[in-house]
């Protein structure tokens, strides 16, 4: 039943790239705007809809949850890495943007933890 996960998954994607590359194209941008968060409102709405009808079984959880723990971690690398090469190539303004929240992070992580031990 793997394989079912991974063709519910897969169509979800595909669904969510379409919709990510139509909506770029409309508003003008040559990229794709919202694919993947697309791609999980998809899912999310077939997962309802799949519910609904009886057709929401164990074996497809699983499958889901498979390619789940495969994906998103790929997904989330590859956006980070494209992320730090848009920043670098966009000048110095966009490296601090992404610089100064992190320093403010860690300036701050101390004092909240300080705060729960109360």
């Amino acid at each position: 039943m793997i394989i079912y996960g991974l063709a519910l998954l897969s169509f979800s994607y595909l669904v969510g790239q379409w919709i990510g590359e139509l909506l770029g194209k409309l508003l003008g941008i040559n990229s794709n705007v919202g694919g993947v968060g697309f791609a999980m409102l998809i899912l999310m709405v077939l997962k309802e809809v799949f519910e609904r009808k009886g057709w929401w079984k164990e074996d497809l959880i699983l499958g889901i949850d498979f390619w789940n723990k495969m994906y998103i971690p790929v997904v989330i690398a590859m956006a980070a890495s494209l992320n730090v090469k848009s920043a670098i190539s966009s000048g110095n303004l966009a490296i601090l943007v992404g610089i100064i929240p992190v320093f403010l992070g860690f300036a701050f992580f101390p004092v909240l933890l300080k705060s729960f031990k109360q």
